[in-house]
């Protein structure tokens, strides 16, 4: 049986805590999480911190992330006494993108952005999920139109890496709810209406009447947009 199958065969969509477990078990340290700090990422980490489920949580930091990112950051390690591995972009590239084209080319082309979210977001993405069998993301069908049809189970052609998504259902009230109950560490930026939090100089608040996703690169023109990290057609 392949990866994706033994995955599909052992989650319950019902019960992620019991999904997260079974697959820790399924395939040991072969298994990571993701998280940018956002209610989801925090709503996830929760239940493999508070459940010692031996999956690794990390994070990427791009090096252009809010203050308020690196705030619940911090909590959330005082709060579970739980490491989070952190993985960089390449610093000479960096370097020489920020040499050759300034601070801020991502606002000039949807090129430029997108080579900005390859060096510091997608390259260490690469590093984080080498050798690993499975990929735990905080995605919501919810979040985007592009995600409506997602299945909570995937396998990803890019990084040949199958992904499981275990808030995929969930709707923004439900993850919100969880939150509460659990009094939860949460990026205070949410409160004041950034719903998907990214690099700062590439998000903004939402208006009542947008999507989540709404207030990333608002600046382009178009309505697909992603950072690269999940491709999906």
């Amino acid at each position: 049986m392949d990866n994706l199958s033994l995955i599909k065969s052992i989650i319950k969509e019902s019960d992620p805590v019991e999904s997260l477990k079974a697959i820790a078990k399924a395939f040991p340290d072969k298994v990571v999480y993701s998280t940018s700090f956002g209610h989801e990422g925090q709503a996830t980490a929760h239940m493999i911190f508070s459940n010692d489920i031996p999956i690794e949580v990390f994070t990427l930091d791009t090096g252009r992330l809010f203050a308020e990112t690196y705030s619940v950051w911090s909590s959330t390690l005082d709060r579970y006494k739980k490491p989070i591995k952190a993985y960089y972009p390449n610093a000479s590239a960096v370097e020489d993108l920020v040499s050759k084209k300034g601070p801020n080319s991502f606002y000039a082309s949807v090129g430029n952005r997108k080579e900005c979210c390859h060096i510091r977001k997608v390259e260490p993405l690469k590093r984080a999920l080498k050798y690993k069998a499975v990929w735990v993301t905080g995605i919501r069908a919810e979040d985007s139109k592009d995600r409506t049809d997602l299945p909570i189970v995937e396998w990803d052609e890019d990084n040949q890496i199958a992904k499981y998504h275990p808030l995929l259902h969930w709707t923004y009230k439900e993850v919100l709810d969880f939150i509460r109950a659990n009094n939860i560490p949460y990026n205070p930026l949410h409160d004041k209406g950034y719903v998907s939090i990214g690099c700062a100089p590439c998000t903004r608040a939402t208006k009542p009447d947008e999507d989540a996703r709404a207030g990333r690169w608002w600046w382009e023109d178009n309505t697909k947009k992603e950072c690269g990290l999940h491709s999906h057609s």
